[in-house]
């Protein structure tokens, strides 16, 4: 059963936003939205267009202020998904915590230390567990903890898995997914398909 509504934010640091964030992103949106709760951009670039399928999605916020400037009065209540924190989440913290705060680079591979911006902002930090993880399974994760009461390490996980491209080709994703009920990695709609389209470009240009 899913618990109090709770606030999910990806603070978006960078003044695009590629044809991944955007799946990412759109997840997410939904995701929330089923459970109840809502989904927020946070500094996002007043230059900056979104597609119009992410304007349209169910949850979303899109904020041109900082989570600093937004939450600089209820910093306590915010956590920030940190894989450098003292400490992982727990069912628990959804007692501590309104809001959970995603820096937006947990799907960077390798992973890029943005989030210590925002660790030094003072928000105290829990990590998801040792293996890098899309920002959307992060939402994920972070919601089954939080709002469905599951433990982390009694999530259903699927490391690296392997995309088949085409009938010669595959590839391995270098992260962590939550596992669906067919044993297949929970990824956003749309995005095998923009993986296998763009294979030969590498997972840079993606983002």
């Amino acid at each position: 059963m899913t618990s109090t509504a709770k606030t999910y934010i990806v603070e978006h640091l960078d003044p695009e936003l590629g044809p991944w964030s955007s799946l990412e992103y759109q997840a997410i949106a939904t995701e929330t939205a089923e459970s109840g709760s809502k989904f927020c951009l946070s500094s996002v670039s007043k230059s900056l267009e979104l597609p119009k399928e992410l304007q349209n999605a169910p949850a979303l916020l899109i904020e041109h202020r900082s989570v600093e400037e937004i939450y600089k009065l209820e910093k306590d209540r915010v956590c920030l998904l940190d894989p450098a924190a003292p400490s992982e989440l727990h069912i628990e913290d959804a007692a501590l915590f309104d809001v959970f705060l995603f820096g937006g680079i947990l799907g960077d591979d390798p992973p890029r230390d943005r989030t210590a911006e925002l660790r030094q902002k003072g928000f105290r930090g829990r990590r998801l567990g040792p293996v890098q993880m899309t920002t959307d399974t992060a939402a994920r994760v972070t919601r089954l903890v939080i709002q469905q009461k599951v433990a982390l390490d009694k999530i259903p996980y699927i490391d690296h898995p392997e995309l088949k491209i085409d009938e010669h080709e595959s590839t391995e994703m270098p992260f962590r997914y939550v596992m669906d009920e067919n044993g297949k990695p929970i990824m956003p709609k749309g995005m095998v398909d923009l993986i296998k389209l763009d294979s030969e470009k590498g997972f840079g240009d993606l983002f």
